[in-house]
């Protein structure tokens, strides 16, 4: 949220882009998923989603749609509670009870929690119908960022996709590999990838 700290800057510039590109294809909603899990698509979808905050007069909301093993919570310190797997299961009927809002901000957090529940039912069901429907009737001033689960895990995020408008692809150095790049955008179309991210590069710009 520091604009000032140095680490922010990459995050500034790769929201730069990601405006760039929605604005000229009129998306609103946008994923982020990986390959495989623990290469920094948590991480990556908080960040740019406190950067797009920082926009004046931009509202930014952050779906943690990984429902198996959800991190977004801890990462804002946010107490258990009623989250987004609620609203899906049918437990609670508005999404004002599992929002949380970061203080002088312009972030809301929609945090999911363990759950029971089969996260591709509840994915598949009506209810993200309804949300994803929720999201495009929202003023043209507010983002949604959708953290998914990775795509070789499930097929949770190959549901998702066929109702949001499109993903960015978090990759990581020396983990990631070149066939599972292509292995799982092969797998998400015809989803459009807006873009591919690497995550903790370590060498230089030549």
């Amino acid at each position: 949220f520091d604009s000032r700290d140095r680490r922010s800057r990459p995050f500034n510039l790769l929201r730069a882009q990601m405006i760039k590109i929605m604005r000229a294809r009129n998306w609103k909603i946008i994923g982020i998923t990986s390959a495989t899990p623990r290469v920094g698509k948590s991480f990556m979808a908080s960040n740019i989603a406190a950067s797009l905050s920082r926009i004046p007069g931009t509202r930014t909301l952050l779906f943690d749609l990984d429902l198996r093993r959800g991190s977004i919570a801890e990462k804002f310190d946010i107490p258990e509670g009623p989250g987004i797997n609620s609203f899906l299961a049918g437990e609670i009927d508005s999404l004002d009870a599992a929002a949380y809002d970061v203080a002088n901000t312009g972030l809301t957090i929609f945090p999911s929690f363990p759950t029971n529940d089969s996260s591709a039912e509840l994915l598949a069901g009506s209810r993200l119908r309804t949300l994803v429907k929720a999201m495009r009737s929202l003023p043209g001033n507010i983002i949604c960022i959708c953290d998914l689960p990775p795509a070789f895990a499930n097929d949770d995020t190959a549901i998702v996709l066929r109702e949001i408008d499109a993903y960015l692809f978090v990759v990581e150095e020396g983990r990631t590999t070149a066939n599972q790049v292509r292995d799982a955008i092969e797998l998400l179309n015809p989803a459009p990838c807006m873009g591919t991210v690497l995550n903790r590069y370590s060498g230089g710009i030549g």
